[in-house]
């Protein structure tokens, strides 16, 4: 009997692991409704004229994230234009990092003038839909018949510490590569940043 109970606990935890993965390259992401520091709600589908997104889990409180917010405002400048805007989720639980709470979210973006919108994953119910493990962490989605497609997963570029001495810039590849019709070439890199608090 106690192997038994012990053959579905460990079933049990292996099926929450995987089940945990998050998506893949090339699955489609469910839309989400999210409150933004306005106030407002936003789900990717108000988006109508949008051909992607850059989605971006990010937060105020991890030193990688701060490193990475002026990055992450030049990518919206540079990108919604062009049908790719970014959406900035923070997905920490705000009990353990009142940092991150919505009216620090909404004190920093005004801080910094993050022209993206910047919302929060409250429920803590879609960075696990997404596999999300640190902020910051990528997400490039391409929007293909009503749905969207996961076409890149990782890191911003490849120096957290310092935007002068970036030589491969992943998010900016990728996107232009989708803007060009092109497949991405580069799908997958680690993302760099503080665990996710749950």
């Amino acid at each position: 009997m106690r192997n038994l109970k012990l053959f579905f606990l460990t079933l049990l935890i292996s099926t929450t692991l995987s089940a945990q993965n998050g998506y893949n390259i090339g699955d489609v992401a469910t839309d989400f409704r999210l409150e933004n520091i306005d106030g407002n709600f936003i789900s990717l589908s108000d988006f109508s004229e949008a051909k992607g997104f850059i989605l971006i889990f990010t937060c105020n409180t991890c030193p990688y994230a701060v490193a990475y917010e002026d990055r992450i405002e030049a990518l919206n400048k540079k990108y919604a234009p062009m049908g790719y805007p970014v959406i900035a989720i923070m997905p920490n639980n705000t009990t353990i990092k009142p940092g991150d709470s919505l009216e620090a979210m909404k004190k920093r973006a005004i801080e910094k003038g993050f022209t993206f919108p910047y919302l929060i994953d409250r429920e803590q119910s879609i960075f696990p839909q997404y596999g999300a493990t640190k902020t910051p962490h990528v997400y490039i989605l391409q929007k293909s018949n009503d749905k969207n497609i996961i076409r890149y997963i990782g890191a911003i570029d490849d120096n957290y510490k310092s935007a002068s001495k970036v030589k491969i810039k992943y998010v900016e590849n990728a996107v232009e590569e989708l803007l060009n019709g092109m497949q991405v070439h580069l799908t997958k890199t680690k993302a760099i940043g503080c665990s996710i608090k749950i």
